[in-house]
């Protein structure tokens, strides 16, 4: 995909690249994985043919953190969790109650709901599965939803999971109509992937009806139209698909 704009800074054409010349070198660490097929350790992933995973060491790093007692020991936490959102569904909302505790207005109290969702977040990254690296540019396909906690999405290439991304939502975004939301969430796809799907042809599933018509609508507010101009930098369709019928029982489970 090194022809695709912006793809030659993509974290996975930026790992690919570093394996191959440390091949040429004879610098790759390669190890068995699964029976034959190989591996290489690379910036806390473990690369192989068969996709992408996270680092057992930094797992086991994520898994024995102890609970945190300051907002800088959640901030340290929340350091090495985020680095590895892209194998979480709901990080952002899993994660709301502890980021929340950052806040420097906030009284510091560790609560039983903080406990649970610390380590709610430390079993999705341990437990974390193996995602798929892409191949080619044909088949893409990414679902959005969105929830009154955040938005979330997951990027798929001939049915195989390549990431998943979520955010909290900001202030402004709460007193967004529901149409807006989910038109925020393609938006957010969009340009978190643009180094897989610009320059690609991508179909995006939402569950709101409405924005299969989204170019040909024509009372579009200003920030509506602010999005429209870059959608249209995309090669896409824009198409519905119930909620509970999306990926694995419903993309809302983003937001859980």
């Amino acid at each position: 995909m090194s022809n695709v704009p912006g793809m030659e800074d993509s974290p996975i054409t930026l790992i690919g690249n570093h394996i191959s010349h440390a091949e040429e070198d004879g610098q790759a660490v390669l190890r068995s994985l699964h029976g034959d097929i190989m591996s290489v350790a690379f910036l806390g992933y473990i690369v192989s043919s068969i996709g992408i995973e996270v680092d057992p060491k930094k797992t086991d790093a994520v898994n024995s953190w102890p609970k945190p007692l300051t907002p800088t020991d959640i901030r340290s936490f929340l350091g090495l969790a985020g680095y590895y959102r892209r194998f979480v569904k709901g990080f952002s909302s899993t994660a709301s109650l502890l980021t929340t505790l950052t806040q420097k207005k906030v009284k510091f109290v560790w609560s039983e709901a903080c406990e649970k969702s610390f380590q709610e977040l430390k079993d999705k990254i341990t437990s974390a599965l193996v995602l798929t690296l892409p191949e080619g540019t044909n088949g893409f396909v990414v679902y959005c939803d969105t929830s009154r906690v955040g938005l979330g999405c997951v990027l798929m290439q001939h049915g195989k999971v390549i990431a998943y991304a979520s955010r909290q939502l900001k202030i402004h975004d709460k007193n967004y109509p529901t149409h807006d939301l989910e038109l925020a969430a393609v938006v957010f796809s969009l340009k978190i992937w643009r180094h897989y799907l610009y320059g690609v042809y991508v179909d995006v599933f939402t569950d709101h009806k409405s924005l299969q018509y989204v170019f040909t609508q024509k009372d579009l507010n200003l920030r509506q139209r602010r999005w429209l101009e870059l959608l249209k930098d995309y090669d896409m369709s824009a198409l519905y698909h119930p909620s509970k019928a999306n990926y694995d029982d419903g993309i809302c489970d983003f937001m859980r």
